[in-house]
């Protein structure tokens, strides 16, 4: 299937900016898992690993947007960005735990 080409600069865009949004966020979930190994706590560690497959998922999604029928195109994105919206207040909840566990000791 070939795309139209505003739909494939579009598109080009939109994976841009998503890739930008999840690099930062890699970029904070690295710092968070250093803290989470520093202090030794396992739970934080295990929501880490599971932030790490949602934001593979999020770049599978983005990928397979090159294959979905332009029709669905906007259905397919409202999804991703909902997943990253999401992935990224997981990510903030969890530095706001690790902070106010830092807190406390």
């Amino acid at each position: 299937m070939t795309m139209t080409p505003t739909a494939s600069a579009t598109l080009k865009a939109y994976e841009d900016k998503v890739s930008t949004q999840i690099q930062e966020s890699k970029a904070k979930l690295e710092q968070l898992e250093a803290k989470a190994k520093e202090k030794s706590a396992q739970a934080e560690l295990n929501a880490i690993n599971s932030l790490k497959g949602t934001k593979e998922n999020i770049q599978r999604k983005v990928q397979d947007l090159r294959t979905t029928n332009e029709n669905q195109m906007a259905r397919a994105q409202t999804a991703i960005d909902a997943d990253v919206t999401a992935f990224k207040a997981r990510i903030e909840e969890l530095s706001a735990k690790l902070q106010t566990e830092s807190a406390r000791k």
